[in-house]
This record gives structure tokens, C-alpha cells and sequence, in this order.
């Protein structure tokens, strides 16, 4: 069996030990390197190409985040976990825009970051459930806002596309059902995006279903 291979991030001695250790009991995880700060860590994963990086926000130099950014761009096969002290909103929605595949909270317990480990090598997400919520408390705030008609300016493409996206279809699924192409649906949820001043389809899907969206199809 393949083991994952891992790079762990941070400035502090005794946490990089320590997540060594707590890793390297999992028959399936295996640590290649160690870095203190976002240059050594972008070194290495051009030398060493591991498959997740365990990243801290909060480095010397250049932070977590912008390191984040830089994986996400020139080096798409290593995913990026988060692994922080903040249990906060604005840095989860920044690293899911960095494009960060989990964001877990350094008081959990060793099971949850080994499950974003792997979710994360699998290409799923794995993001801490506290913060999580926030987000999603963000978003209904920001539904009591807006206007009744959240979707007046959405063509009946785009809420085709929309209600798709609320069911949790990926963009090949989504162009399977409504004959369109993968690049033609990827412009529609940009689009949607856009107009509904939204970030990410964790927020347009959880848009859809607090404004109902199945009450506004035709």
C-alpha cells in the first residue's frame, strides 16, 4: 500500500514533533520533511512532491495563506490543510479561497486531522465543523439582507445550473443533465457567482436552500 506522504509546517519545534509523531503511528501516513516557514516549505514540495501539506497560518515571512495560494497555483497534485489555532470565520474563508482542502483546528483530537489528512488525498474537503457553522450563520445573516427575490438576475440557464449545484452535482454531472459542456457549465457557476456576490459553491449551495430556490423554478 501507497503510503500518503506528508509535509508538516510550522513554526514551533515541539508542534512539528509532535504531529510527527502522532502521524507516523498511522500505517498509512508517512512524513517526508518538515519545514518553519512558507520559502522552506515551497522548496520542499518542489524537491519532494508530497501528496498533503499540513500548513500553518501564522509563519514568519510570508504566511500560511499566501504559501497556500502558491501551492494551490504551481503545484495542484499537493493538497493543503490547514492546521491552526484560530476558530475563525474570516481565515476559513480565506483558505478555502486559497484553496485549502481542509481547515482543522489544532484542539481536536488526533482522529480528526488524520480524517482531513486522508479526505484531503482523496480530493474531498475536511473543514472544522465549528467554523463551518459560522460560515453558514454568515450566510443566513447575509440572506435577511437581501432582497425577496434573491434570483431576479439569474437567467433560467444559470438556475438550472444553480439547482444542480444545491444538489450537490459536480460540473461533468451538471452538463451530463442539461447537454452542456464542462467549460460551458464552469462559466455559468462563475457567472452565478459573480451576481450573487458569492465565493465558493459551499456558499451557492447553501444560498439555494435557504432562499428556496425550488420556489422560484418554473
Amino acid at each position: 500500500m501507497r503510503r500518503i506522504r506528508l509535509l508538516v509546517v510550522d513554526d514551533h519545534l515541539v508542534v512539528r514533533a509532535g504531529l510527527r509523531a502522532l502521524l507516523t503511528e498511522e500505517a498509512d501516513l508517512e512524513v517526508v520533511a518538515e519545514a518553519d516557514s512558507s520559502e522552506m516549505a515551497l522548496a520542499q514540495i518542489k524537491s519532494l512532491s508530497p501528496d498533503v501539506v499540513i500548513l500553518d497560518i501564522q509563519l514568519p515571512g510570508q504566511s500560511g495563506l499566501e504559501a497556500c495560494r502558491e501551492i494551490s497555483k504551481n503545484f495542484p497534485n499537493t493538497k493543503v490543510v490547514i492546521l491552526t489555532s484560530y476558530a475563525n470565520q474570516s481565515f476559513l474563508q480565506q483558505a478555502i479561497r486559497a484553496g485549502a482542502s481542509g481547515y482543522v483546528l489544532k484542539k481536536v483530537g488526533s482522529e480528526e486531522l488524520v480524517r482531513a489528512i486522508r479526505a484531503a488525498h482523496n480530493g474531498d474537503n475536511a473543514f472544522d465543523a465549528h467554523t463551518t457553522s459560522q460560515m453558514v450563520a454568515r450566510l443566513k445573516q447575509l440572506e435577511s439582507q437581501m432582497e425577496q427575490s434573491a434570483f431576479k438576475d439569474l437567467s433560467q440557464r444559470e438556475m438550472d445550473v444553480l439547482a444542480l449545484v444545491a444538489e450537490g452535482d459536480g460540473n461533468k454531472e451538471i452538463g451530463e443533465k442539461l447537454n452542456l459542456t464542462e467549460i460551458t457549465v464552469k462559466n455559468y457557476v462563475s457567472n452565478i457567482l459573480s451576481k450573487l456576490e458569492l465565493r465558493n459553491r459551499i456558499e451557492l449551495a447553501t444560498f439555494a436552500v435557504n432562499h428556496h430556490l425550488k420556489d422560484h423554478m418554473d
